[in-house]
């Protein structure tokens, strides 16, 4: 589980500096590389919600 929080931390910190280069420069490529790695935290969020259920059931 512990991979999967620093998948998400580093997928994030991705996330966060294409969406700021889109805002502040107006940078297409950038919102693309922040849309594709949003629906890379949402896969890397579901599994993380499932290994806390199946932690949580032990």
């Amino acid at each position: 589980m512990k991979e999967l929080v620093e998948q998400v931390e580093a997928l994030y910190a991705e996330f966060a500096k294409d969406a700021s280069a889109q805002l502040e420069n107006g940078n297409k490529a950038a919102g693309t590389r922040a849309r594709k790695t949003s629906l890379e935290i949402e896969k890397a969020m579901k599994a993380f919600r499932k290994a806390s259920l199946d932690a949580s059931k032990q």
